[in-house]
């Protein structure tokens, strides 16, 4: 995904960074195209909401295209725009934090430590719905420390919270997946409504 086309030339990445840094406003709406699909997916992950995601990924644009002189050619763009996503998904995190909430982990019940015995093939919708039922909180963790990579203590400092809290939000949220997938499973695949 790194070339792209205008007026018939292709131009990589590093060439439309470069563009869009001297202000060519084509190559600015170019590489937003370029990338959408990758941003909104990082987005979404962290939302639950698409509302809320596509608030964050021009969010993120805008800081890309601010920025856009800061950008290494050297290093792969899709990396350099990931963080920025990641980084203000975090921001509009905290900025929403009196909005969030948790719930107690005694209100979501054990499964037990194994993986449910029931085979659903399940669609990358039906996986986000499941995903997006889990608390802004939990969620946040789950990406940050599953998906992004980041330790227990780097979420604890970008979220504001101590790593143990980090620690007991990313059990809470494994364990409210698995219920979760549970009830889609035991319901089948006929529809979400009960989740």
């Amino acid at each position: 995904m790194g070339k792209g086309t205008i007026n018939g030339n292709e131009y990589s990445d590093s060439d439309l960074v470069k563009r869009c840094a001297g202000g060519d406003l084509r190559s600015q709406e170019l590489l937003y195209r370029r990338y959408f699909s990758f941003a909104m997916s990082v987005c979404v992950r962290y939302t639950g909401d698409e509302n809320e995601a596509m608030e964050i990924v021009n969010d993120s644009y805008m800081k890309v295209l601010d920025s856009v002189s800061d950008y290494d050619s050297s290093k792969p763009f899709k990396s350099w725009y990931g963080k920025i996503l990641v980084n203000t998904a975090i921001d509009h995190y905290r900025k929403n934090l009196k909005h969030n909430y948790s719930i107690p982990i005694n209100t979501v019940t054990d499964t037990g430590d194994h993986e449910p015995e029931i085979e659903t093939e399940l669609s990358v919708n039906d996986i986000l719905t499941l995903f997006s039922r889990l608390p802004v909180n939990y969620r946040m963790t789950f990406n940050l420390f599953e998906i992004e990579g980041y330790t227990h203590e780097e979420i604890g400092q970008m979220m504001g919270v101590t790593a143990s809290t980090s620690r007991a939000n990313l059990a809470r949220a494994k364990k409210m997946l698995r219920e979760l997938y549970m009830k889609y499973t035991t319901q089948g695949n006929k529809g979400h409504e009960g989740l």
